[in-house]
């Protein structure tokens, strides 16, 4: 009985000190902790980007969609942002499941090169290992969506017969922003 009075006595005791620690570390002068955190960062230090709205995201990938529609096919779109993360996909009525993941792939790829996935396909023939990338897809069907010049998004399309069909229903959503 002993021991277990003197266990729980030697835990209190380390409690206590615990959140003494705790509690003297959280009474930092307010004036340190606001000076830590209002420092003055020189423009040189930083770097605007753009990024597309949810909405315009869904717009694009919306006309996209619609496009393939039209001509009876069965594609899922994604729209991803500079940094490929996904923002918006949207599986049309009967697209296979491969088509899912293909169409994120293929807008990261357009994102990170900054070119439709139908040119990069092509440069695969100097470089064969760009395939080798994870994440990337090397067919038709992804197209950037530019700010002069600059990547700010992307749009892939997969489910169609064929890349070029992919591509050009990637290109109808880059298109729609536009308007």
């Amino acid at each position: 009985m002993k021991k277990i009075l003197i266990g729980a006595a030697t835990a209190a005791v380390v409690a206590a000190g615990t959140f003494g620690a705790v509690a003297a570390n959280a009474s930092v002068p307010a004036a340190e902790t606001k000076a830590a955190f209002t420092a003055d960062v020189s423009d040189r230090g930083l770097q605007q980007t753009m990024h597309l709205t949810i909405d315009a995201a869904t717009k694009a990938a919306q006309a996209a969609l619609d496009a393939a529609e039209k001509e009876n096919q069965r594609v899922t779109v994604a729209v991803v942002d500079r940094n490929g993360t996904t923002v918006v996909t949207l599986r049309g009525d009967g697209a296979g499941p491969q088509s899912y993941e293909s169409a994120e792939k293929k807008a990261y790829t357009a994102v990170s090169w900054n070119a439709p996935t139908s040119e990069l396909v092509k440069r695969l023939e100097q470089a064969p290992n760009l395939k080798d990338i994870p994440g990337t897809l090397f067919l038709g069907g992804g197209a950037p969506v530019q700010v002069k010049g600059a990547p700010i998004a992307a749009v892939g399309v997969a489910g169609a017969p064929s890349g070029e069909l992919d591509e050009k229903f990637a290109k109808a959503g880059v298109a729609a922003l536009g308007r």
